[in-house]
């Protein structure tokens, strides 16, 4: 098949692509980035381009038979105003510019990314797909995000909404902004660390997206994290386990706040997320323990 990733450079969607690639599909890659992750390998295209805005990097979703929505400025960052409109308007104009492009009755397949922050601070409450949206700021962006999307359904597109947990894998992502401060004895949980935190690794996330491509009776919302979710404590101390150092040095709330501002406050909302549509499609995890996953991704 014809694939087009959006954002395509980017930590999940280099992996992605590269395991699309292996099964034989078309891929291309759109991007701000000069140059592809993958620009050497067969099958392989790449484009340069800000989705933001409109341009001619529309035809490749105009021709694809599936369309990867991964686009996204990295949350991980202060929160100023500046800031905060490009999380937003990097994910909202850039669906719609992608819903834009779709050809009056087609067939094509819309995986659009979202994230468990759609549900905002839950506390102990189990979230599955059917938990409305929290009303914090992460959690308006995702509902804005996903309002673009469903737009596709108009032009007989198949949508998914992929609401991400926090993806756990190698070279990228959040293990390596956690992982230095372990390797340096200095880690521990996020506060308290009794929020919940929402997970997936990496081969799970992938293997969920292919499966959510392939399997044409499923639309709609997904959690896209692991079955069996943990405390942020509990995460903290089997990070150290398999790293062999101790988690004793937690980072107090007041100080993620006073450094991080809005975003500080944001890692320590509680999701206490499950994958319920996923499984009951029958989806099948690899690694639904993290102690597990860990292990696999630091072998």
């Amino acid at each position: 098949m014809k694939i087009s990733i959006t954002g395509a450079s980017g930590f999940v969607g280099t992996y992605l692509a590269h395991v699309l690639l292996d099964q034989g599909h078309i891929v291309t890659g759109i991007g701000t980035s000069k140059t592809g992750p993958h620009a050497a390998t067969g099958g392989f295209n790449w484009i340069s381009a800000d989705t933001t805005r409109t341009g001619d990097w529309q035809e490749s979703v105009t021709e694809a038979d599936v369309i990867i929505n991964l686009t996204g400025k990295n949350i991980f960052d202060y929160w100023t105003d500046r800031c905060k409109s490009q999380i937003y308007h990097s994910r909202i104009l850039t669906t719609r510019h992608v819903v834009a492009a779709l050809p009056e009755n087609n067939r094509t397949v819309l995986l659009n990314t979202s994230a468990i922050g759609y549900y905002g601070d839950c506390e102990e409450a189990l979230l599955t797909e059917d938990q409305g949206a929290g009303d914090d700021f992460l959690a308006s962006v995702c509902k804005a995000w996903e309002k673009e999307a469903v737009k596709a359904r108009n032009t007989g597109c198949r949508v998914i909404l992929m609401r991400f947990g926090v993806v756990l894998g190698k070279h990228g992502g959040a293990l390596d902004k956690m992982v230095p401060a372990f390797k340096l004895f200095a880690g521990g949980p996020l506060g308290k660390g009794t929020h919940w935190f929402p997970w997936i690794h990496m081969d799970d996330l992938v293997a969920a997206i292919l499966f959510l491509m392939d399997n044409q009776a499923l639309s709609g919302p997904f959690n896209l994290c692991a079955p069996e979710p943990v405390r942020q404590k509990t995460f903290a101390r089997e990070l150290g386990k398999v790293l062999n150092r101790p988690s004793i040095m937690p980072a107090p709330e007041f100080m993620m706040r006073l450094l991080l501002g809005e975003m500080g406050g944001a890692v320590m909302s509680s999701q206490k997320a499950v994958p319920d549509a996923l499984t009951r499609a029958g989806f099948q995890f690899k690694f639904p323990k993290l102690s597990v996953a860990l292990k696999d991704i630091f072998k």
